[in-house]
């Protein structure tokens, strides 16, 4: 079972980390066009239901699946340790448990469909008409679980060996497929909801089929059905103990967006939209930091592995850098280009107004939000998970304490600073526990 470890200590460059965030960041570019492409074919029925039950069914799926979204980050972090170390065996293997964890995973959504399901409506009731068409659409979309949580665990394996460009075809090549099967089946064949459910249940599907044919290498090693080596109670606690920690960060980072949400519908109704609207701000924000947090990610956790610690401060610092850049041009868009994005996510006059009031929030949290961003990547490929649960709790703290104590003067302008500062409280305490990080490279196994 054991691997000769043959460490390849290849060194951090500029072009390593354009390498690996470039085509995530046009990777990412592609995931709303097809929710726009979605919508749209659905817009064309001429009814108002359809659209709210590819909507509700889409967000309550994606909220399911998101629950595994530990898979990808688990993955890239320990692959990349196992390929920094030349434990190629290891890498082959942490392959095929992520897949079955992922298999498991939704086996289990599969098999508690109705009262999720059911949950999910008490939840965010709609009217019957939508939930009806809501409930077909995702019958027919939770059989492709297995393909969408599957591909967290294969995208988070070919990002740990710096393949980004195989991420690129794979999201290019489920989003086209289902862009031209909407097409299709909505408007050439007239299935309606149902019809776009089938479009994403086949591409995901497909998706998954390219993903392993993507790995193939991995499937050339013996060790991806060696299940002793698979099985081995040593790494499965590694795995199960990272997993953990990644989920319940991610259930409290949720906490605080979902509060946010709550806490600024009692602003009303044109404040809740405005919020909505300046989310939208974040999430290219998100989307376009995800490349050199992956970079980080790949990068740090070769280096730990290799026990490289200069490398892996190299690492840290490169990704970080081009991070930075980004977040200077996306600070600088939003600042020139505001309004006029405002005006197109939106034509409601008195929401265009109320969200151009808060736009200076959108400018500022780029740049107080990226150390946030990049640590965790960083930390995610030295598997330092325990350290991003520990600060996360913190910076949960520190959020609700600035919720209390600023909401009350200042309003939906003291919810934002909020938000904010819980940014800045990731990112600080993040940081402090950054030299443990860098210690752990010399004492790595």
């Amino acid at each position: 079972m054991a691997d000769t470890p043959i460490p390849e200590v290849k060194p951090a460059t500029h072009a390593r980390v354009l390498k690996v965030a470039i085509p995530i960041v046009i990777s990412n570019a592609t995931v709303p066009i097809l929710g726009a492409v979605d919508t749209g074919v659905v817009g064309q029925l001429g009814e108002a239901a359809p659209i709210g039950a590819v909507g509700i069914g889409a967000i309550i799926l994606t909220g399911l699946y998101w629950m595994f979204g530990f898979l990808r980050m688990g993955t890239t972090g320990l692959t990349s340790q196992a390929h920094g170390a030349g434990r190629h065996g290891e890498v082959s293997a942490m392959l095929t448990r992520a897949l079955m964890l992922g298999f498991a995973g939704a086996a289990v959504i599969i098999a508690l469909q109705y009262p999720l399901f059911l949950l999910a409506f008490q939840l965010s009731p709609a009217s019957a008409e939508v939930e009806s068409l809501a409930q077909g659409y995702m019958q027919i979309r939770v059989f492709s679980a297995p393909a969408m949580i599957g591909l967290y665990g294969i995208t988070g394996w070919l990002i740990a060996l710096e393949r980004t460009r195989a991420v690129l075809l794979l999201q290019v090549w489920m989003n086209g497929l289902n862009i031209v099967l909407d097409l299709w089946f909505v408007l050439g064949l007239g299935w309606g909801v149902e019809g776009v459910a089938f479009a994403t249940f086949l591409a995901e599907w497909t998706g998954l089929a390219l993903g392993l044919w993507l790995c193939r290498d991995a499937f050339q090693q013996p060790a991806w059905r060696d299940w002793t080596r698979i099985f081995d109670r040593a790494r499965l606690r590694e795995v199960m103990s990272v997993n953990g920690d990644i989920m319940l960060r991610s259930f409290m980072l949720q906490a605080i967006f979902m509060s946010f949400l709550f806490l600024g519908a009692r602003f009303g109704d044109v404040t809740l939209a405005a919020n909505q609207v300046l989310m939208q701000f974040l999430h290219i924000t998100a989307y376009a930091l995800d490349g050199f947090a992956f970079a980080a990610e790949a990068l740090v956790g070769q280096a730990l592995g290799a026990r490289a610690r200069a490398n892996l401060r190299r690492s840290a610092w490169l990704s970080s850098f081009w991070g930075g850049i980004m977040v200077v041009l996306l600070a600088l868009i939003f600042a020139i280009g505001g309004g006029p994005i405002i005006d197109l996510l939106t034509t409601a006059t008195e929401v265009q107004s109320e969200a151009r009031a808060y736009l200076p929030y959108m400018i500022a949290a780029p740049l107080v939000g990226v150390a946030s961003w990049m640590l965790d990547g960083i930390f995610i490929g030295a598997t330092r998970t325990r350290d991003m649960r520990n600060m996360m709790a913190v910076s949960l703290v520190i959020y609700v304490v600035a919720v209390l104590v600023l909401i009350p003067p200042f309003g939906n302008h003291g919810l934002w600073l909020a938000l904010l500062i819980s940014f800045v409280a990731r990112g600080v305490t993040l940081m402090v526990r950054y030299p443990a990080l860098e210690r752990a490279a010399d004492t790595a196994d």
